[in-house]
């Protein structure tokens, strides 16, 4: 049995949770909801059918939503050209495929969108599979993403997930699977761990897979 080695993308695998939340930002100040960039930073990694609840209420979410979600969409898009992988991002799948593992990056973001990170990264051929947003209902916390990537490993071995921010986290416990975490999506060790995160590092290079590689010979 090989291990599944779920990696998250945004934040984890390229460098956009900034980006997201300056999106997220203009979207819902021109929408009349003049959060502050604090509090958009504090939700990103939740998906884009949950953060507007936390952000402005779920009345105000389902009035709006569907405009704020495209004005967002389209601020984005102004900024992706600017995106760059997390160092050593390639490097890990490398090391990951070397040691039998198998891997699935897990993103619940538009088509378009994890074709663009697929490039950036060089990893289409590298990959064993991927999500979009179109393999999911509901997006983290909620369990739907990690259960999607499951499936596409398409193997009874043991998983991980490997991601950047608590959603991650969270997400992974409500299906079951224990997370590795990183410091570069801008939330604390101490809130990954306090989320469930079994380990915590910097960077996606420091992260050590070998205790999970041995159960899974």
């Amino acid at each position: 049995m090989s291990l599944i080695a779920i990696l998250d993308v945004d934040g984890t695998l390229v460098d956009t949770n900034y980006h997201h939340a300056l999106a997220w930002h203009r979207a819902l100040h021109a929408h009349g909801h003049p959060v502050q960039m604090w509090k958009v930073h504090r939700h990103i990694g939740m998906g884009g059918d949950q953060i507007l609840d936390a952000l402005i209420g779920e009345e105000a979410a389902a009035e709006q939503g569907d405009a704020i979600r495209d004005a967002e969409a389209e601020a984005y898009g102004e900024l992706i050209d600017e995106v760059e992988p997390m160092t050593g991002a390639r490097e890990l799948i490398e090391r990951l495929r070397e040691d039998g593992a198998t891997v699935i990056l897990a993103s619940s973001a538009k088509e378009e969108e994890v074709d663009h990170y697929l490039d950036l990264l060089d990893a289409r051929d590298l990959v064993d599979d991927w999500t979009t947003s179109a393999d999911v209902e509901s997006t983290k916390p909620d369990p739907d993403l990690i259960k999607a990537a499951l499936e596409k490993a398409d193997s009874d071995g043991p998983a991980v997930m490997v991601g950047d921010s608590v959603w991650d986290v969270k997400a992974a416990k409500a299906a079951d699977v224990s997370t590795l975490a990183v410091l570069t999506g801008g939330f604390s060790e101490a809130e990954l761990r306090e989320a469930g995160a079994s380990q915590v590092v910097e960077s996606i290079a420091e992260l050590d897979f070998e205790p999970l590689l041995a159960q899974s010979t």
